[in-house]
């Protein structure tokens, strides 16, 4: 049978949901020169053949304003990823931190998310300097020399994101610049990533209104508005309800996933570390299957809300899945080789009042490091046989 086909050319190929996204989503305003500063710090640790960790830290916002004055977020300060950052530096990583601007920070997280304001830990000297207390100056004298030592041997490159947008754009440009370090690279993804934003189509260019007040400026009209109509979203108004064409409804998309992108085309030959939050006990290690299965990355870090500091289970492929739990006794203090093995999660109600003596990240990062080591230990044998 004779041929149809009248065209000389293939059609274009459709837009992917990725195409899409990142070409109606604009890059933030710096990322150009954050992309330059990773090349160097990434092409400076791959001269060398030191392993390398993408740390993603923070949440991410989901404005619902081009002028944003409003946007939507989460609870996340960042405290895993900052935490795990330290380690990372101690286990002999290089590390890019990627994270959520003004949360916490490697090193000055001491401080900055203490209960104490900053300047109750220094007081004045004799001779007018600025000094730390007595009983804090050797503890800050240990941190500062971590991070002297981090910064001077080029072993630390802080990037900041604050949208949703920003991080997606982030994340695509400097996973691809991974490349070059094929397995030396581990992506630990513990940013709090949104699942839902606002299109920019759908976005107001200015600040949304919570009155009717400026109806007459936009219309033209020089009436001005009733007090009953200026009112209207008062939040102290007693009356019984409030009626759906008066209320702010949100109308959210999900966000694109991208982890499989990442996986199979962004960096496909580094590491990959995903996190699974969840607060209901009953379905954590089955959400982390279900994440680890469909996106067929390396490794998901299952923890629950009220339990995260205590305990994390690490689920992956072809293997048993292994908690790591902080052990509870008082003795907790005195080894870090406390990972414990368990089939369930801790309940909550068994746990002592404060905080962990121990940083549940100083038993995570040693276990992960091991699971890299294994990794680039088979690829590099696979490599070898093919």
């Amino acid at each position: 049978m004779a041929s149809n086909n009248n065209s000389s050319a293939a059609a274009p190929a459709p837009a992917t949901s990725e195409d899409q996204y990142f070409n109606t989503n604009p890059p933030p305003k710096d990322l150009d020169r954050h992309v330059a500063l990773a090349r160097d710090f990434i092409n400076f640790h791959a001269a060398v053949g030191r392993p390398l960790v993408l740390v993603t830290s923070g949440g991410t916002t989901v404005p619902l304003e081009k002028q944003t004055v409003r946007f939507i977020d989460n609870f996340s300060a960042g405290t895993r990823g900052a935490t795990s950052a330290e380690y990372f530096l101690e286990a002999g990583y290089a590390v890019l931190f990627l994270h959520r601007q003004f949360s916490l920070l490697p090193f000055s997280r001491h401080y900055s998310h203490a209960t104490d304001c900053f300047l109750d830990f220094l007081r004045e000297g004799p001779d007018g300097s600025v000094v730390a207390r007595d009983e804090d100056a050797g503890k800050m004298l240990h941190v500062l020399r971590q991070y002297r030592d981090a910064r001077d041997r080029n072993l630390l490159l802080v990037l900041p994101f604050v949208s949703i947008s920003d991080y997606l754009h982030e994340l695509r440009s400097i996973t691809r610049l991974l490349r070059p370090l094929g397995p030396q690279a581990l992506l630990y993804l513990a940013a709090a990533v949104s699942d839902f934003f606002v299109p920019p189509e759908r976005m107001s260019e200015h600040k949304i209104q919570s009155t009717n007040a400026v109806d007459s400026v936009q219309k033209g009209s020089k009436t001005a508005p009733t007090t009953t109509d200026e009112e209207i979203f008062d939040n102290f108004d007693s009356s019984p309800a409030v009626p759906r064409s008066k209320r702010l409804v949100v109308d959210l998309d999900p966000v694109p996933k991208f982890l499989k992108n990442l996986v199979e085309g962004w960096s496909p030959q580094g590491m990959i570390v995903s996190f699974k939050l969840e607060t209901d006990p009953a379905i954590l290690v089955h959400k982390a299957r279900y994440s680890l299965e469909r996106y067929q990355h390396h490794l998901v870090i299952g923890n629950l809300l009220s339990t995260r500091k205590w305990e994390v289970v690490f689920v992956a492929p072809g293997l048993p899945d292994r908690w790591i739990r902080i052990p509870i006794h008082k003795q907790q203090h005195e080894s870090k080789a406390a990972a414990v093995e368990k089939d369930e999660p801790l309940d909550p109600k068994s746990l002592p009042e404060g905080e962990p003596e121990l940083e549940i990240e100083s038993l995570i990062i040693p276990a992960v490091k091991e699971l890299h080591t294994r990794y680039i230990k088979a690829y590099n044998e696979g490599k070898a046989r093919g």
